[in-house]
């Protein structure tokens, strides 16, 4: 699955401004400042599609992406620390709680995490509440260029028993070399059944 013609759709603030259902729609949810923009910038191969900041808080809705009409990539707003008022991250949370829940045509969250720190609550929770609603999640652990190879597997396998996850069942990933992308493209092919 190669995600070349891909272009932004709309920003949505409340559930009345969802586009209509009908294609697949693949989430991507993690933390301020984990690589979010960065991942979704290198699997399009467009450098400033999805804006990076620096600052944490910087996504406020949920930000559809239309794949040439055959799926859409939504970016989350990342939890965690992102500087705005504790009411705006509620009204988030709420938002991205009742989307998760509530929308068929999500087939699948990537949940997306920095590799060179060790297993957080919040993930964990997150992780936790999708398999109870039996809403499909792929782990992601981004920055991979960050760590020497032996730290970055040492940290990979932490991760994975904070999480209880299986190896085989998420990837190791980075924006600056491209390790981890095919395999994610193929992933989440198997998630939508595009080819």
């Amino acid at each position: 699955m190669k995600f070349v013609d891909i272009k932004f759709l709309l920003s949505v603030h409340n559930l009345n401004q969802l586009p209509p259902p009908g294609v697949p729609e693949i989430a991507f949810a993690g933390r301020s400042n984990v690589g979010k923009s960065s991942l979704i910038n290198k699997l399009v191969g467009r450098k400033g599609l999805v804006k990076v900041s620096g600052r944490p808080g910087k996504t406020q809705g949920l930000n559809f992406f239309d794949l040439a009409g055959s799926a859409y990539f939504v970016d989350l707003p990342g939890y965690g620390f992102a500087h705005v008022s504790k009411g705006m991250q509620d009204g988030w949370q709420s938002l991205i709680t009742s989307y998760l829940e509530t929308r068929e045509t999500l087939c699948c969250v990537v949940v997306i995490m920095d590799i060179r720190h060790g297993a957080k609550v919040q993930d964990s929770q997150l992780i936790s509440w999708l398999k109870q609603k039996g809403i499909p999640c792929l782990p992601v652990y981004t920055k991979a260029d960050k760590l020497s190879s032996n730290t970055r597997d040492k940290n990979a396998l932490a991760l994975d028993a904070g999480h209880t996850i299986d190896r085989t069942q998420r990837i190791i990933f980075s924006a600056k070399t491209g390790q981890g992308k095919e395999e994610l493209e193929r992933a989440l092919a198997s998630f939508t059944k595009i080819d």
